[in-house]
């Protein structure tokens, strides 16, 4: 199992349009192969409400990079969600628990 992490830095003032958006685009992800869940949490700190965190786990590493980055689904997925973002974010992977 991979999970993929994204801080996502919505500009502000465009969050409720970015959670409306967000809601279009999660079936997108959730029909790929080697999908497995979705997390997407808002922070609480003050001050920092227009931030997000992305995690999606994936069976494997390229179910994401290979699979679901090279799909149409993800060209509509880019469309509904990339332009909310400032800066874009930084994306990685990480395995299963290590401890």
């Amino acid at each position: 199992m991979i999970m993929e992490s994204a801080l996502l830095d919505v500009r502000p003032g465009e969050e409720e349009a970015f959670l409306a958006a967000f809601t279009q685009a999660r079936p997108l992800i959730a029909a790929q192969r080697g999908f497995r869940s979705l997390e997407l949490r808002r922070c609480v700190d003050e001050g920092r409400g227009s931030r997000f965190l992305l995690l999606v786990e994936w069976e494997q590493l390229t179910d994401h990079t290979e699979g679901f980055r090279k799909s149409p689904e993800y060209a509509r997925w880019r469309e509904l969600l990339h332009h909310f973002y400032d800066p874009f974010p930084l994306v990685e992977h990480f395995s299963e628990s290590v401890v």
